[in-house]
């Protein structure tokens, strides 16, 4: 059941982003990239490890230095965009970009 909430509330968080996105992009960027996963992965965390700093803490440095392939991934996206490139390279180029900056991420933690 509890699988079912998290399931259900990531998917709503999900399709409201895309309905906002279809009038206001700009909004929807932002409601995308704000911390309410974050925040909402930090809940679930605490609930099943309450008490169990160790874990907030691995999980908070690991989002901090996770902004920096997200970041990578949205300029690629952007530059690409502005080139008027299909989707399909966009995503890719973005992707790549992101993969490697993940693989950084995880060199620079341990």
């Amino acid at each position: 059941m509890q699988f079912v909430m998290k399931l259900s509330i990531s998917i709503a968080v999900i399709v409201i982003c895309s309905q906002v996105g279809r009038k206001f992009p700009s909004l929807a960027g932002l409601i995308a990239t704000m911390p309410l996963t974050g925040l909402i992965v930090l809940i679930w965390l605490y609930s099943e490890n309450p008490e169990n700093y160790d874990v907030m803490i691995r999980y908070t440095l690991g989002a901090l230095f996770g902004i920096v392939p997200s970041i990578l991934f949205f300029v690629v996206v952007f530059f690409c965009f502005r080139k008027h490139l299909p989707l399909h390279i966009i995503l890719s180029a973005g992707f790549g970009v992101w993969l490697i900056g993940a693989f950084g991420h995880q060199w620079l933690l341990k």
